[in-house]
């Protein structure tokens, strides 16, 4: 009898060692045996999302997408009153690399406040906003309610909102022209007010054409580009350009070895004036009105040299 019941015992101490040594295991499944919790993924605030049509643009932590404004052209928001309210502002604090996604660079960025005194993140200097499309919200009342992600419906919108894209060649800005004689233009190249509707590059830079240039055909840079300084050639060979502009009449020239992007034509180029200032377009009165026009999306055909 006694022997039955040491037997026993010894069991029950077995099996109780081994009971123990397998809760203290820890859990055998999606842990991989570490008590403590997976890291939840950290959302980056600003990455970059892809679409079939737009290619790639700037989003939020959220897949909300980012856009500009071509009347910001010098770096400042001009989006004020009710604007604000269909257009509201983006802004990280503190942002710094780690918080931004495969492709984007924290030197791209940086900050402004706004006339209604909000602090704006800025993209290669153009601000940064949502669209908020107003809705009925059911009972009556009109609100407006942030875009979805995943949705790119600002795009093009009135011709001067466009997804915020980190390689763009060409944009559309909006802006009053005043020449380097210190006087406002308009689009006709007469004295007077109101804006115009023209290209810039990427950082918003003014472009311009020559009007002594022919169909593809650089009339003006020497072979030595010792005239380059005065109008520099816009040199590039991409053509990435806001959706609201025919891709097929951009093309891309070579002259004396070096690429300069055309629109209809018509060869592009900088004016030194300028001094790479945003939004600066002193070149339209250079040497005389309208001998160095911006380019504007219905200009017409260079003619054929």
């Amino acid at each position: 009898m006694k022997l039955k019941q040491l037997k026993f015992a010894a069991a029950l101490v077995i099996t109780t060692f081994f009971l123990s040594c397998s809760s203290d295991s820890g859990d055998s499944g999606d842990n991989g045996g570490n008590n403590n919790p997976p890291t939840p993924e950290v959302k980056k605030a600003v990455s970059l999302a892809t679409s079939a049509t737009l290619g790639s643009y700037l989003v939020d932590k959220d897949g909300r997408t980012l856009y500009f404004f071509s009347t910001d052209a010098n770096g400042q928001s001009s989006c004020t009153g009710g604007c604000e309210a269909l257009w509201p502002v983006f802004n990280v604090d503190n942002l710094t690399a780690d918080k931004l996604g495969a492709g984007l660079t924290l030197s791209d960025f940086g900050s402004i406040t706004t006339p209604s005194s909000k602090k704006q993140l800025t993209y290669k200097g153009w601000p940064l906003y949502y669209y908020a499309p107003s809705s009925d919200d059911g009972y009556g009342s009109v609100m407006n309610k942030l875009e979805e992600a995943g949705k790119t419906g600002g795009e093009g919108f009135g011709g001067v909102w466009f997804v915020a894209k980190p390689d763009y060649s060409i944009m559309i800005v909006r802006s009053q022209l005043v020449g380097h004689d210190g006087k406002n233009y308009k689009s006709d190249y007469t004295v007077g007010d109101g804006a115009t509707t023209y290209f810039t590059d990427a950082k918003g830079i003014t472009l311009y054409t020559f009007k002594n240039d022919k169909f593809k055909k650089n009339n003006y840079t020497k072979e030595d580009f010792s005239n380059n300084a005065v109008w520099p050639i816009y040199e590039t060979d991409k053509i990435v350009v806001p959706s609201t502009l025919d891709k097929t009449k951009f093309s891309v020239i070579t002259v004396f070895g070096k690429s300069q992007l055309v629109y209809n034509g018509w060869p592009l180029y900088y004016f030194g004036q300028d001094a790479n200032v945003r939004g600066a377009n002193k070149g339209i009165s250079f040497p005389a009105p309208g001998v160095w026009p911006v380019p504007v999306k219905d200009i017409a055909a260079a003619v054929a040299p």
